[in-house]
């Protein structure tokens, strides 16, 4: 394991609490995955945990901002929200094709009944973790 610094903004558990207890379930199993992924990334040693437009956001030392939310207006979806301008979400759909729910390039999205497929995930989020060591990369480190 990586040694990994972590500062979380308690503003985060906020936007945590008010989601309903069915997606909170959901957005905590995300939460969960995402930090353990840093953990397991080399060259992550620092992981802030905070809020950009409004949403849990993950901020590393080497890598894209990644957000993860839930919208009231879209009550049975939610998703992993990447840098739009990166190559990032372009890349997953390389690689990964039809295994996740794409929205345009800056989304993975998940259905609340669906099983995430937690690998391939994993490797998409050590992707955007370390995107500015990996982004001259083709696959960006994705095998």
């Amino acid at each position: 394991m990586n040694k990994l610094t972590t500062n979380i903004n308690p503003k985060v558990e906020a936007i945590f609490n008010s989601y309903p207890d069915v997606v909170k379930e959901k957005m905590n199993y995300l939460r969960d995955l995402v930090i353990e992924t840093a953990y397991e990334t080399p060259g992550v040693s620092n992981l802030d945990i905070t809020v950009k437009w409004s949403e849990p956001s993950f901020v590393t030392n080497v890598g894209s901002t990644l957000r993860m939310d839930w919208k009231e207006k879209r009550p049975n979806q939610y998703g992993l929200y990447f840098q739009c301008t990166s190559r990032l979400v372009d890349t997953f759909r390389l690689v990964f094709g039809k295994k996740f729910q794409y929205e345009g390039n800056r989304a993975i999205i998940f259905h609340l009944d669906q099983k995430i497929l937690e690998l391939e995930l994993k490797e998409c989020i050590k992707a955007c973790l370390r995107y500015h060591n990996v982004k001259h990369l083709e696959t960006l480190g994705i095998s």
